[in-house]
């Protein structure tokens, strides 16, 4: 499964994207996210999960119990500024 990070998101991980195991639902892989350790001058990565929204293969995704497949592609898009 391929994670995209946009924004905040991508500066608090560090990369731009990532592959990541599948066959778990949302949540876990939230979860397993959170307990990274922040990149320096940057807020911790479960701070900006907090505020975020995603999208599994570019349509919004609100249950967070959805199992994530190999072939998905999750963003991870936290709050933007402007119009």
């Amino acid at each position: 499964m391929l994670v995209r990070y946009f924004g905040a998101a991508k500066a608090a991980s560090g990369v731009d994207q990532e592959r990541l195991p599948a066959g778990r639902p949302l949540t876990d892989l939230l979860t397993d996210l959170r307990r990274r350790p922040a990149t320096p001058g940057s807020p911790s990565l479960g701070k900006v999960l907090d505020r975020s929204s995603f999208l599994l293969n570019e349509v919004a995704l609100r249950d967070r119990g959805t199992v994530l497949r190999p072939d998905d592609v999750l963003d991870i898009l936290p709050p933007f500024a402007g119009g």
